[in-house]
């Protein structure tokens, strides 16, 4: 059991408490939600986190109600001109937030080692840390590092992330305030398939096949990651969310988008359940949980395979060229 999350013996690791009636809770209609309010959600002074992709969409919206809180926000991002926006338009709106940026190309391994290395120079802690940036359904194409971009730079481009922010994550969290991570899948995770002969998608390549690969590895990773920092005793934890169906820029090659999009929730909404994840006391040791409209839910069933987990864990170390941090800790 970690913090009140049934993070199930081998060979299930990882799997949280959930009910069905999670599924059915209703997005709300208007544009204000209740984790808004002034006093929903505790202060956040002193605190640094780390939101990937927090130029626009769901990150844009997590930085700022991070800030808003009194958290020390750095929006990491690959774009300099969004970045510094971001930044201005923040400060605007929460008038006493504290938000910077600093470039980070998640499909560059040796801009994400630059990133680390100057957040590092900050001397600051790190209590938060939201892999949220992504990209969807594009064409055929291939990162710095000559990994698909999906599977690159959604997952690979993640994984190298946190685990470079490793160290800094446990210096950061304590007995009775964990560092936590969350990591933004998706319910499109539940069809996807990992292809351990072929993860670049060489043979065969579809764009939809791609990208719920890389949410499914997502998942995958966020339960192996719980798995080792709680066999190292590690105050941290490891949550991934389900943001639902959100009217983003991720959807610009998407051609039906135009059609549905009335039923797609808001990058506020969107962003509830990631800040939920980041801040709410009812998750505070909580663990290797699978979150959607800030409840406990089921993942898919193949998530839960601990052999799985250890393989695809293992083969992204070799691809990032980092040292198997279950070597160390187990």
């Amino acid at each position: 059991m970690v913090g009140g999350c049934a993070v199930q013996p081998a060979p299930s690791v990882g799997a949280c408490s959930w009910n069905d009636s999670c599924s059915a809770r209703a997005v709300p209609d208007d544009s204000w939600l209740p984790w808004q309010a002034e006093g929903f959600f505790p202060t956040q002074n002193g605190k640094v986190a780390i939101v990937t992709g927090g130029t626009k969409g769901i990150g844009y919206q997590t930085v700022k109600h991070l800030a808003r809180l009194g958290m020390h926000v750095i929006i990491a991002g690959n774009s300099e001109s969004d970045g510094q926006e971001a930044v201005r338009k923040i400060k605007e709106e929460t008038l006493t937030g504290k938000v910077e940026f600093l470039y980070c190309d998640l499909a560059s391994m040796k801009s994400i080692r630059q990133f680390v290395q100057q957040f590092r120079a900050k001397n600051c802690p790190l209590h938060v840390l939201v892999n949220n940036a992504g990209v969807m359904l594009v064409p055929e194409r291939k990162t710095e590092d000559g990994f698909e971009e999906h599977f690159g730079l959604n997952y690979l481009g993640h994984f190298l992330l946190t685990n470079l922010l490793l160290d800094t994550l446990k210096q950061s969290g304590t007995h009775s305030h964990n560092a936590r991570i969350i990591t933004v899948s998706s319910a499109t995770h539940y069809v996807g398939k990992l292809h351990l002969d072929d993860l670049q998608s060489r043979c065969s390549y579809s764009p939809h096949g791609a990208y719920a690969q890389s949410k499914l590895a997502l998942v995958l990773f966020t339960y192996r990651l719980q798995h080792l920092l709680t066999a190292n005793g590690s105050h941290v934890t490891a949550n991934v969310v389900d943001p639902g169906v959100v009217n983003t820029e991720l959807y610009k090659h998407v051609f039906w988008v135009v059609k549905v999009v009335k039923w797609m929730t808001t990058p506020e909404e969107g962003a509830s359940t990631t800040i939920y994840a980041a801040i709410s006391p009812e998750m505070e040791g909580a663990g290797g949980c699978y979150l959607y409209n800030e409840e406990r839910t089921k993942s898919a069933d193949v998530a839960y395979d601990e052999e799985l987990q250890r393989v695809l864990w293992t083969e992204s170390c070799k691809m990032v060229g980092i040292s198997d941090e279950a070597n160390r800790l187990l």
